[in-house]
């Protein structure tokens, strides 16, 4: 299942895209509900099919089956009482598929070539660092460019969602703890990056962490450890590895961040980085106004964004 959320008539909903439309799941729940003559519809469907994805993941495996019965019949439907189901991609707005996450955990040093290129050893442990909810952008919206930088780079990566509540998770078990998977775009400003020993400064800025297009549930992606991955800048390959060249997998990675804190429904990891960021080539030229970037992962969708200047600030 393609799980996304989308804004329609000002108001976000978790939706499921199938065959190029949207189903509104909460509301077609609710409608289902309805037809089977149950009295609190409403207050069911909020319980257990909410309209917020955080909730709808702490639902884990009921909510989804319940979200499969609620498009089967909203594709029958399409319309309840004049309340619209069903709706055309293209009529929606769609944001990133988490927009509100509790932890943001980013990997640095995840791919030989990326550490090869920076000139550092690989490491015994992985190198985590913090994003927050201020950086997520869809699969719609722009990179915005702020003005206190002159240095803004890309770096494609894989990302996954925690589904259930996990701590002390073994490697063993730690893909039952996996919601799905997304396509990210962990844009850095280096300059920024750079003025201290930690990285934070440079991750952090306002927009810089596009996610999406949708986030494709764990029970379509067997192995994570198998994916091509693909970054582009106005057509022109930059980064090109697999999922297999990582050097903390997925399965490390939850059981070593489940030891670290408590991982809940809706947080987010992001895995890393293969070589060919700008930071490592000669010359560097930076993103600039205009430029298109483009992250491609096998199996799970294409994450494409344009690069705007802010100005006002």
């Amino acid at each position: 299942m393609k799980l996304i959320t989308f804004k329609q008539a000002g108001v976000s909903r978790v939706g499921a895209i199938v065959n190029e439309e949207v189903i509104d799941l909460h509301a077609s729940y609710k409608a289902l509900l309805k037809s089977e003559g149950k009295i609190r519809a409403e207050q069911i469907a909020e319980a257990f099919v909410p309209s917020e994805m955080t909730g709808f993941l702490q639902g884990g495996k009921e909510s989804l089956e319940l979200a499969r019965k609620a498009i089967d019949f909203a594709l029958t439907i399409k319309e309840d009482d004049g309340y619209k189901l069903v709706y055309p991609y293209e009529d929606v707005k769609v944001e990133a598929p988490v927009p509100k996450p509790g932890k943001i955990f980013a990997v640095g040093h995840n791919y030989k070539e990326h550490i090869l290129e920076m000139g550092r050893e690989l490491p015994s442990n992985p190198v985590v660092f913090a994003k927050f909810a201020n950086t997520l952008v869809g699969p719609q919206d722009d990179i915005p460019f702020h003005p206190v930088s002159e240095q803004l780079d890309y770096e494609a990566e894989f990302a996954f969602v925690i589904g259930k509540r996990a701590k002390n998770v073994s490697e063993e078990d730690a893909l039952d703890y996996v919601a799905g998977y997304a396509v990210a775009n962990d844009v850095t400003y280096r300059d920024i990056q750079r003025r201290t020993l930690q990285w934070l400064q440079g991750k952090t800025v306002d927009g810089s962490l596009p996610m999406g297009p949708w986030m494709v549930t764990a029970d379509e992606i067997k192995d994570p450890q198998t994916l091509e991955m693909v970054l582009t800048v106005n057509g022109e390959e930059r980064q090109r590895t697999n999922t297999a060249n990582q050097v903390f997998t997925v399965k490390h990675l939850v059981s070593f961040l489940s030891n670290l804190a408590t991982l809940e429904p809706g947080d987010i990891v992001i895995t890393g980085t293969p070589g060919g960021v700008i930071q490592a080539m000669e010359p560097q030229v930076w993103l600039k106004d205009g430029d298109v970037v483009r992250v491609e992962i096998d199996q799970v969708g294409v994450l494409e964004n344009t690069v705007r200047n802010v100005k006002g600030e």
